[in-house]
């Protein structure tokens, strides 16, 4: 019984999060000139400590492949929206940093953004509810990502030690 709920149970969110995802996309500012997933990359480095991320951090914070976010990340640049600078304890990487005009139109998006996002799940959900939906989705990122971060380490264990042979 656990295994057909835990399926029915991933239906159910995967199904709703693209509901609302159609829903959001297409209420999203067209006169930004800013894709969904650019707002997503601006508004992950707004969140950040003097709006600046590490490029490794960004990659794990949105969902686009790694070469996907460095082309995404060049043409924000190209765009004059985010500077990337070389990261100041690893010469091999960089910063991310949004500029003032950036977060200009991070801020302006985000108003209305924020407005659908209201609208959609504020508006379907009582307080006590929306509480409680955080609370779950977050319970489950953080089982899932330490599950992966296990993985990941257990993967790197196996090849190192396969060279020793």
């Amino acid at each position: 019984m656990a295994k057909k709920s835990a399926i029915s149970a991933w239906e159910s969110l995967f199904r709703t999060q693209v509901t609302v995802m159609r829903a959001l996309s297409a209420e999203f500012p067209r006169d930004a000139d800013l894709s969904l997933t650019e707002y997503d990359v601006l508004f992950t480095i707004s969140k950040q400590p003097d709006h600046s991320i590490r490029m490794r951090d960004l990659r794990t914070q949105v969902l686009l492949t790694q070469p996907s976010v460095s082309r995404l990340v060049d043409r924000l640049v190209d765009r004059g929206l985010v500077a990337k600078c070389p990261e100041p304890d690893d010469a091999r990487g960089s910063l991310v940093r949004l500029t003032e005009s950036g977060y200009a139109l991070y801020r302006r998006c985000a108003v209305q953004h924020g407005r659908s996002i209201i609208d959609h799940v504020g508006s379907a959900l009582s307080a006590e509810e929306l509480e409680q939906l955080q609370s779950l989705t977050e319970k489950l990122r953080l089982s899932v990502e330490g599950r992966a971060g296990t993985a990941t380490k257990q993967a790197a264990g196996v090849k190192h030690t396969e060279g020793k042979h």
